[in-house]
């Protein structure tokens, strides 16, 4: 969400009215840490979400919005924008200028990986079904673009591009249905990071037996915490214009069933925001 600040309590000292603020995912995950009570208050999860007009707010759970950017554009930040940044600029393997990423589809996470990859320094190959959809990615930065339709063996394609070395990084959104060319596809030693499983049902992958050959560092990616917040903030600052929210649709409250429906037949780019 983004909105702005109508009232503070009493002992609120860093918020005032009309501020232009988000509100973290998970309301009390400060830093890079979970825990079971830090999970159960993750907005939409175990307690109410926010597609409502007006929601109270823990003063720490609350970010600044960068003023470049719209109310549209910041509400795409708390959980799309964030898991991105969690998965390429943090952990023990963090994203590095000249580093290769596989970016899996044209999703909310998925674009802004490749924004965050290109901001960074970094080679960035985007996969999808869909032609229409990789021109985006290329207008986007990404360097290599493949339609895993007509290249069904396109792990193959992306050891082609790094001259057989593999990447540094993969966004793994498909679950079980592509992981097993992810593992071909990345780097002895890369990072996979699993973000979602939206691909097709397919059985289990023996991922044990993957990893004795690559060595890879699997990361389970959910969201993030309020430092990584304000830390990519400043990586929205510092490049506007790379990093500028992809937004595909823009639906009024009324139209909330309608937004959800867009959004479960993939046909966005970027991500779908709901208006008050």
């Amino acid at each position: 969400m983004a909105g702005e600040v109508i009232a503070v309590g009493d002992e609120v000292k860093d918020w005032k009215k009309g501020d232009r603020v988000c509100a973290n995912f998970f309301l009390h995950k400060l830093q890079d840490k979970m825990t079971a009570a830090i999970a159960k208050a993750a907005l939409g999860g175990a307690v109410d979400g926010v597609l409502t007009e007006y929601r109270t707010f823990p003063a720490h759970s609350l970010v600044a919005i960068p003023d470049h950017l719209s109310y549209e554009e910041a509400s795409t930040l708390p959980c799309a924008a964030l898991t991105a940044y969690n998965a390429l600029l943090s952990g023990s393997d963090p994203l590095k200028g000249g580093d290769t990423v596989l970016v899996q589809g044209t999703g909310g996470v998925s674009i802004f990986a490749l924004q965050f990859a290109v901001a960074s320094g970094a080679t960035a190959i985007v996969t999808s079904s869909s032609d229409e959809k990789l021109k985006v990615a290329t207008k986007l930065g990404a360097k290599h673009v493949i339609n895993y339709k007509t290249t069904p063996e396109w792990d193959k394609e992306v050891l082609k591009v790094t001259n057989g070395l593999g990447v540094d990084h993969i966004i793994e959104v498909g679950g079980n249905s592509t992981l097993k060319r992810s593992m071909s596809a990345l780097r002895i030693g890369g990072s996979i990071n699993i973000v979602g499983f939206v691909g097709e049902a397919a059985p289990p992958v023996d991922i044990i037996s993957l990893s004795v050959h690559k060595f890879p560092q699997h990361r389970g990616i959910y969201v993030g915490s309020v430092a990584q917040f304000r830390d990519m903030n400043k990586l929205l600052i510092a490049n506007p214009e790379t990093t500028r929210p992809v937004i595909d649709k823009v639906f009024a409250f009324e139209e909330a069933k309608a937004a959800f429906g867009h959004l479960q037949s993939q046909a966005h780019v970027g991500k779908v925001v709901i208006k008050l």
